[in-house]
C-alpha cells in the first residue's frame, strides 16, 4: 500500500500543477456510485478542498447507484450537488421521435445521450466556477475504448487514466473508499442489468493481464481470442482517444 500512497501523492501534485497552469480554482467531476469516480473524488477533495465539486446526475438511474453516490459524497465530505437529468433526457428522446424508452433494452444511440448530457452539465459548472473537469476513466477502459466519445470521454484531465482497474482498487483501499463501493460490480448504468464486463465480453482481471502482457510483448499462455479482441478494440477505437483529425492542404 505504500506504493499506492506514493502514487496518490504524485497524482495530487500533478493535479495541482495542471490547475495552476490553467489558472483554474478547482475541479468538478461526476459521481456515479462506482469505484473510479469515488477514487477521483477522494483525490480531488485532498487537492482542492472546498473547491472540489462532485455532481450526482441521475438519468433513469438505479436507486442503488444514486444511494451509493450520496454515501460516497458523505464519506469523503466533498461538496456535492444532485442534478436530475431524467426529464431533459425524456424531452430529447421525444423530440428525436425515437419512440418509447425501454430501460431493459440495449440502445446505444439512446444510452450514449446520458453521458453526453452529464458532460454538458459538468462543463456548465466548470465554466461557472473556473474549474477543470476531471474524468474518471481508467487505463483498462481507455484501452478498450469503453467510454462515450464527447460523453464521459469529454474531460480536461484523466487522473487515473494510467491505472489498470486492479491498480484503481489499490488506490481505493489507500484512500479508504467504502469497501461496498470497491467490490461493487462495475457498471456504466446505461440500461437495466448492464455491467462493464458483460458489455466488453471480458473480465477486468483478464483485460488487465492482457494489457500488461501486450505492453511487455509477452502474451504467452493467454487466450488468443481475448488477446485479439483487446488488440482489435484498441485499434478500432483509436479515434476516441484522439482530437479530431484535420485534413491538411
Amino acid at each position: 500500500m505504500s506504493d499506492m500512497k506514493s502514487l496518490s501523492g504524485k497524482i495530487e501534485k500533478w493535479l495541482k500543477a495542471k490547475a495552476g497552469a490553467a489558472g483554474a480554482k478547482g475541479a468538478v467531476l461526476g459521481l456515479s456510485g462506482g469505484i473510479d469516480s469515488a477514487v477521483v473524488a477522494a483525490i480531488a477533495k485532498k487537492v482542492f478542498g472546498k473547491n472540489a465539486l462532485a455532481i450526482i446526475m441521475p438519468c433513469h438511474s438505479s436507486d442503488v447507484d444514486i444511494k451509493d453516490a450520496r454515501s460516497v459524497a458523505r464519506a469523503l465530505k466533498i461538496k456535492a450537488r444532485e442534478i436530475d437529468l431524467t426529464k431533459i433526457f425524456d424531452v430529447m428522446v421525444k423530440v428525436f421521435g425515437t419512440g418509447k424508452i425501454d430501460p431493459r433494452k440495449k440502445d446505444m444511440a439512446l444510452s450514449n445521450l446520458k453521458p453526453r448530457l452529464r458532460m454538458m452539465t459538468l462543463y456548465y459548472f466548470a465554466n461557472k466556477n473556473n474549474y477543470l473537469v476531471l474524468g474518471t476513466g481508467n487505463k483498462s477502459e481507455l484501452t478498450m475504448g469503453y467510454f462515450t466519445k464527447y460523453g464521459d470521454g469529454g474531460v480536461d484531465l484523466l487522473p487515473i487514466g494510467s491505472f489498470l482497474k486492479r491498480q484503481v482498487r489499490g488506490l481505493a483501499f489507500e484512500l479508504k473508499i467504502p469497501e461496498k463501493i470497491i467490490f461493487k460490480p462495475p457498471t456504466a448504468g446505461l440500461w437495466k442489468g448492464q455491467t462493464d464486463e458483460g458489455e466488453m465480453g471480458i473480465t477486468y482481471s483478464e483485460l488487465d493481464a492482457i494489457i500488461h502482457g501486450l505492453e511487455r510483448k509477452n502474451t504467452k499462455g493467454f487466450n488468443k481470442k481475448l488477446v485479439n479482441k483487446v488488440k482489435m478494440q484498441y485499434t478500432k477505437t483509436k479515434h476516441k482517444r484522439m482530437m479530431p483529425e484535420v485534413f491538411e492542404l
